[in-house]
């Protein structure tokens, strides 16, 4: 028997035996790596709050975090998804593709091939899945409508690959693009683009939520409000100007070309009245990536 396959040697009534912990690995970007939720010199994010509510009292949970930031779905299937394999999980959060947006070489087929690849192997070995949709991002960084449209139709086109492939894998599933991210500014950190303290334990409560529903044997939710005080008007402009600045600098060599290329034929396609044409090509591509499946 190979390791993987020793993962899940539950008990005739497909109990876990006693004394094996919950192993939980998170794959992802930015977002599950835990930005905006500053602990440290690091990160804590919802997955890792999620985790400590992962089990009843007496039972260990092994929580192993592999989310980078930048991370396209590509990244999960070359880096993260051995990784993830290794630690045998019995769940496992896969939450991406914002990144996959902001790329100049954006391609739906592949997000679709790479992320279905991901979902496929962990959930082959027994793992349960966690997904979610995603917020586009020009909607959260408040950018003008040239550069926010063709954001939004690449989001929109990835949340319809997640949706259906949350079907195809039987994952759980959180609409994260649904919750208040404009109305409740306080859910976002400094950058507009990522959860703050709070807005991660919102996602972590969520997530927690649809556990208890699907009748998972779960551990109290997690609290509503950050352990520690939250960083004053000073940090958050001491992360942004340090940090955040250097964040941003990685992703502008290509996302700038791009979003301004991007603008461009926005402003194009509206002059001709042809942006709902660009809407409809998004969403058949979409539909074409996910047929391509089989």
């Amino acid at each position: 028997m190979s390791v993987l396959d020793a993962a899940h040697e539950w008990t005739a009534d497909g109990r876990r035996p006693a004394g094996e912990p919950v192993r939980f690995v998170a794959l992802g970007d930015s977002l599950t790596e835990g930005v905006g939720d500053p602990v440290g010199d690091g990160w804590r994010g919802w997955a890792a709050v999620l985790a400590r509510s992962l089990a009843p009292a007496g039972t260990a949970v092994e929580f192993t975090n592999l989310a980078r930031s930048g991370a396209l779905t590509t990244d999960l299937t070359v880096s993260q998804l051995p990784e993830a394999l290794e630690r045998r999980p019995e769940l496992a959060a896969v939450v991406v593709g914002g990144n996959d947006t902001l790329r100049a070489g954006f391609d739906i087929r592949r997000t679709a091939l790479e992320l279905d690849a991901t979902l496929g192997e962990l959930s082959s070995h027994g793992a349960r899945l966690l997904t979610a949709c995603l917020p586009d991002p020009g909607t959260l960084l408040r950018l003008p409508a040239p550069l926010a449209r063709p954001l939004a139709r690449r989001m929109r086109a990835v949340n319809t690959v997640v949706h259906a492939l949350t079907t195809r894998h039987r994952a759980v599933h959180l609409h994260i693009a649904d919750l208040p991210w404009r109305e409740e500014r306080r859910l976002l950190s400094v950058d507009r683009l990522h959860p703050s303290a709070e807005g991660h334990r919102l996602i972590a409560r969520r997530f927690h939520a649809l556990l208890a529903a699907d009748g998972r044997d779960l551990g109290p939710a997690p609290g509503g409000e950050p352990a520690e005080r939250p960083p004053g008007r000073a940090a958050d402009v001491w992360w942004m100007a340090t940090r955040g600045t250097r964040w941003v600098a990685a992703r502008s060599t290509d996302l700038l070309p791009g979003l301004l290329a991007l603008a461009t034929a926005e402003g194009l396609a509206r002059l001709r009245g042809a942006t709902g044409r660009h809407d409809e090509q998004m969403a058949r591509a979409a539909a074409r990536a996910l047929a391509a499946l089989g």
